[in-house]
């Protein structure tokens, strides 16, 4: 089974969860903003005839090389093949960075889990290569990345990173899989706009037996 065919069972498993419940690189990047829970309340409704642009509604979190990083990862776990693109040429890093950024209870709550993944990445880069994760060859991204992927074969000294990664996956998933680019690799068949409804198919009714 290929690594996105992978993603489409972790994400339809996923659907049952609650799950859409550092640093060493780059010294030179602006300092990360303060975490959204010194937002008071969630601020008014958004204006529907308004176009908003990121970072208008809340100040957003990822700096340039948290972004690169971001993007890599991303495209690690939803690499591009003959199907769709890669996650973050569909604006993954984007939903994720809103994600970390916004104010409700979920999203402070991964804030920190996924800065400090991010920090754990580039700290373990450096430790074996002297470089950040964003540097390495996609071979010892991949490397690292095995040591984490899955939770319960994690070493006890990975299972925070392990857990960090876990939460990417599902949120990387997340975002690519709700954009059109997704839902048209999943086959998804819905938000389309009917000038009229002539029932279901009838090679679905057969299938279940209906009249």
């Amino acid at each position: 089974m290929d690594r996105r065919t992978s993603i489409k069972w972790v994400l339809a498993a996923s659907a049952s969860w609650p799950w859409l419940r550092t640093r060493s690189a780059a010294a030179a990047d602006p300092p990360t903003p303060a975490a959204p829970a010194e937002i008071q309340g969630y601020g008014t409704d958004p204006d529907l005839q308004k176009t908003y642009h990121p970072g208008d509604v809340w100040p957003l979190t990822l700096s340039p090389s948290q972004r690169q990083l971001a993007a890599v990862l991303c495209d690690l776990i939803i690499p591009a093949d003959e199907h769709s693109p890669a996650a973050s040429s569909v604006g993954v890093v984007d939903f994720i960075d809103e994600w970390v950024s916004a104010p409700y209870p979920d999203c402070q709550r991964d804030r920190p889990v996924v800065l400090q993944g991010f920090g754990w990445l580039d700290a373990e880069a450096m430790r074996r290569t002297g470089k950040g994760f964003a540097g390495l060859a996609p071979g010892e991204q991949t490397a690292i990345c095995d040591q984490i992927c899955e939770r319960a074969r994690a070493a006890p000294a990975h299972r925070e990173a392990a857990r960090f990664f876990a939460l990417y996956r599902d949120l990387t998933a997340a975002g690519f899989y709700s954009t059109p680019v997704g839902r048209k690799d999943l086959g998804y068949i819905g938000n389309v706009p009917l000038t009229q409804f002539e029932g279901p198919p009838r090679e679905l009714l057969r299938k279940l037996n209906l009249p």
